[in-house]
Formats: C-alpha cells, structure tokens, sequence
C-alpha cells in the first residue's frame, strides 16, 4: 500500500511537472510575439459579480435578432455606455464547443458565467482563448443577458488575458485529506473554496462591526508596543528576541494591558486596541501562539459596567454579522439574545462538583479535597489555585450556553480590585460560551502599594520556577502612583470570537496564516 502511495505521490508530480511546462512553453509564445501578458500593469474593472446579479433588470441588454430569430452580433461601441459592463478575475472553467463557448470568471464575489464566441472577438482573439488556461486572470467587457436556462451571464464582447497560471490548479481540492495543506497554501484554498472567503470577510465584517460600537460609546483605538521590556498583563510565557541597535533583550508582547492602563492614567478614559499578541506556548484547536486579542479600558466603571458591554456587543456582532442572535455552532444553537447566565466561581464548583470552597478556609484544607476529587496540583499552590483547578475540571465543559463565571480568587488575579466584602475573591469576571473563555474583565487594581506586593508575590511564583508568572514593572508602579481612576477593564479573544459566529471547528480555520511547523524542519 505504501509503495502504491508513493509511486501515485511521483505520478501525480510528473503529471503537474508536464502541465507546468506547457503554461511555460504557452508564455514564451506570448512573449516572443510581444504579448506578455505580465507587462499589463492596469485593467478598468465597472463590476463585480455580485453587483452584476443584484442590478441585472437595470444592466441586462438584450441583443436583436434577424427575421430568423438569430441574435445580430452588435459592436461593443454600439451596447449603450450604461450596459456595458468589465470584469475582471480568474477563469475557473472553459467549455469550447466549436464557434462558441462557456466559461466561469471568479471575482472576489463569486462566479459568473461568460459567453464567448468567434464572431464577437474575431479568429485570432478566439484562437488565444481556446488556448488559455484554468486559473488564468482575464478581463473582459460585454453586457449582461439571461441565458435560456435562465442562469445571468456576460457576453463577452473583448477578452484579455492579464496574468498567466503557470502552476495548474488541483481538481479537487475541497477533498484532500491533508488538510495542512489548505493551511500552508492558504491562497490556493481561497481559489477554491468559497466557503473559505466567506469565513474570511465574516471576520472582517467582525472586526468593522466591533470598532463601529466601540465607536458609538466613545471609545477611541490605540497602538502600543510590541516589543517589551517587561512582557506582563498575563500568565504566560514570552518570545524573547534581542534588539540589535541597542544591544538588548526584548520580549514579544503577551496583553496589552499595562500600556493601555497607563493611557487611562493619562487621562484617555476609554481606550481599545485590537492588534497581535504572542504566547510561547503549544497548539490545538483554540490556540495559536500570535492570536489577535482586543483589550478596552473604560475610567469610572467597574466589571458590572464590562459584563453589560460585552452582552451588549456580543448581540450586536450577532445580528450585525449574522442577521440573529440565534447562533448555530456544532450541534448546538448559541442563544446570544436571551441575558447571559451570571454565576460566582465557587457557585458553579458547587453547582457542577458539589464542593462547596466557601466554607474551605485553609490552603491544606483544599489540598486535600483535591486529592480526593484526583486533581493534580503542586505544592506552591493555595487555596485559590486550587478553585480554578477544579474550575476548570469539573465546570467548563458544562458552560454551553453564554454564562459569566465572577468573583475569582486573589491567587490568580494579580491585576484586579478585591471584592469589598470578600477579601480572597477579586471583582472579575470570564464569559464562557462553547465551553471556551471568550473574554477576561476586571474591576482594576489602581492601588499601586496593593499592585506592588502582588508583584512580588509574582515575582516568588518566578523564582519557584513559574514561567508564566509575572514580574514587577516599575513604569507601570510609577504610573499608579501618578493615579489612575477606578477602572473596567476586559480582554477578548477576537480568534474564538471569530470561530463561533463562523461555526468554524478550530482557530486556524480563521487564521488566514496560522503558525505550522516549518517544512524543512
């Protein structure tokens, strides 16, 4: 079987080796008669295919007919200027029959049919077009009619092959089961699959949507550093790199957080950024290592004032982008319309493992209910990390349904306000939907003596050999104590996002370039 593989692999890539030198032996045809197709460097584009189809009753001409009923071939100059219509894009298909044929021109839109014959472009222009190629980027002008089938077409009046394919696209692509494929020729999957390109513009109708209203409540959209000092604001390991010109280390950023806390220091008041961070750390279905995060910040507001952001935007984006609040992902209809569940992280171990940490009140305590429970943990652990263990254990894959899990521990909080009434708990909060965490939101910590002993609790966890702990950034203390308002702060995790209002089953799906392992390794 094997050998059978290997021997269809080296058929299949002589097969696609003569096909390729047959575009080349075509392009040096063109070239030696002084028609090199690359030397085109514009071509005038009046419509896509989709303006074509929502417009047709006011673009379509129909052709007159002799008295036999035979259509009368019109010149392009004689077609009213307002019918005329010019496309441009990739030839997907060509069926030559004789005097006439068919073929399919693909434009960011979508496809569309073109009628092509000999007496409209002459002997020789239709001569070239029986010998171009699937793949090849043409631009043509005619006008819009309906078929007798009933399928709007374009007659094409002139043809111009724009760019050459040297490289024959493969016949089937959707099937291939090696789907990395797909991922590593990304611009090949785009071609081929629609389905791919409507994931595509659904992200970026996605981000457009979400700065359009951030922008209605006053938000503004910043930039800040990607190469770090002090890569902080998260638990997680960073890039290191090392910046030539000053001859020093730097880290790839992981958040975004302390630069935007210290515009709210500033006096900014509500800011956002959507932009790339990157996290030393493996791959699976939800996780990349350069992700795209979008993190806001908004003076005198608190994570009650996040939770109704995030429900607010999370029903925009849905009926923005998908026309409901109905969302179907997998097996299951996401309900974005109805209000989100809200539950306190104990509550939910309560609900789900039916331990009760409340009542817990030391850290051996909860170390022994998690040897019981068979959760592993190590010995710096407290109290704290131990809820989130079992958290995460017992009570994530339960979360279907939009629901904010409140009220964390301190121990893995390093950044947020504590709760006035509880101590060991933080006003934060994580929106759970699919089982995922889509986002991350704090009242913030705006004490910078309370920050400063955080750090260094921090800065033990590194010390013990935590390699995503954080450090102590004493720009970021300096900026406290210059004084920053009581603040809401969120984090949101634009890829997921994506995932879920495109049904898509992993975060390279959305990913137009995600990170593979390099082929030569």
């Amino acid at each position: 079987m094997a050998e059978n593989n290997q021997q269809n692999n080296q058929n299949t890539q002589e097969d696609v080796g003569r096909l390729r030198q047959v575009r080349r032996d075509k392009l040096a045809e063109l070239q030696a008669q002084g028609r090199d197709p690359f030397q085109i460097v514009k071509y005038d584009q009046t419509h896509h295919t989709q303006q074509i189809r929502d417009n047709f009753e006011a673009l379509e001409f129909v052709a007159p007919v002799d008295e036999d009923g035979k259509a009368i071939t019109v010149p392009l100059s004689d077609i009213p200027a307002d019918k005329v219509v010019s496309l441009a894009g990739r030839m997907m298909s060509k069926r030559v029959m004789g005097k006439a044929s068919f073929a399919n021109l693909q434009d960011r839109d979508g496809r569309m049919q073109l009628y092509v014959s000999r007496n409209d472009l002459g002997d020789e222009a239709y001569a070239d077009f029986k010998k171009m190629d699937i793949g090849d980027i043409i631009g043509i002008k005619g006008f819009a009619f309906r078929t007798k089938t009933g399928e709007i077409s374009v007659h094409v009046k002139e043809l111009v092959l724009l760019a050459k394919s040297l490289m024959p696209l493969p016949e089937k692509f959707h099937g291939l089961t090696d789907t990395e494929i797909r991922y590593r020729q990304r611009y090949v999957d785009l071609v081929m699959n629609e389905e791919v390109k409507e994931t595509f513009k659904k992200r970026s109708a996605i981000l457009r949507e979400i700065r359009n209203f951030l922008a209605d409540r006053d938000f503004m959209e910043v930039e800040t550093p990607m190469l770090v000092e002090n890569a902080g604001g998260a638990a997680a390991r960073p890039f290191l790199t090392h910046y030539n010109a000053l001859d020093e280390e730097r880290k790839l950023r992981i958040s975004l957080e302390l630069y935007l806390k210290r515009l709210i220091v500033g006096g900014m008041e509500r800011v956002f950024e959507i932009g790339r961070v990157f996290r030393n750390e493996g791959t699976d279905t939800r996780h990349n290592p350069e992700f795209t995060l979008m993190e806001l910040y908004q003076a005198y507001t608190d994570y009650e004032g996040m939770m109704e952001l995030t429900e607010s935007m999370f029903r925009y984006l849905a009926e923005k982008v998908c026309g409901t609040t109905q969302i179907p992902y997998g097996d299951n209809i996401i309900d974005l319309g109805k209000p989100f569940e809200r539950l306190t992280m104990n509550d939910a171990i309560k609900k789900y493992a039916g331990v009760d940490f409340d009542a817990v009140k030391t850290d051996e305590e909860a170390k022994a209910i998690a040897k019981e429970r068979g959760i592993e943990f190590e010995d710096r652990h407290k109290k704290g990390d131990i809820i989130n263990l079992f958290f995460e254990e017992f009570c994530e894959k339960n979360l279907i349904q939009p629901t904010f899990i409140m009220d964390h521990p301190l121990a893995i909080s390093p950044l947020t306000k504590k709760k006035p009434t509880d101590p060991e708990k933080v006003e934060r909060f994580e929106l759970f939907i699919n089982t995922w965490e889509m986002c991350n939101a704090y009242s913030e910590l705006n004490d910078p003596i309370d920050q400063r002993e955080r750090f260094a609790a921090q800065d033990a966890n590194a010390a013990a050999g935590d390699e995503e702990a954080e450090h102590t950034d004493e720009d970021f203390l300096n900026a406290l104590e210059i004084g920053m308002p009581p603040t809401g702060g969120i984090g949101y995790g634009i890829d997921r996002l994506c995932m879920l209002l495109t049904n898509s089953a992993g975060i390279r799906d959305v990913l137009l370039f995600p990170t593979l392992k390099s082929l030569n390794s």
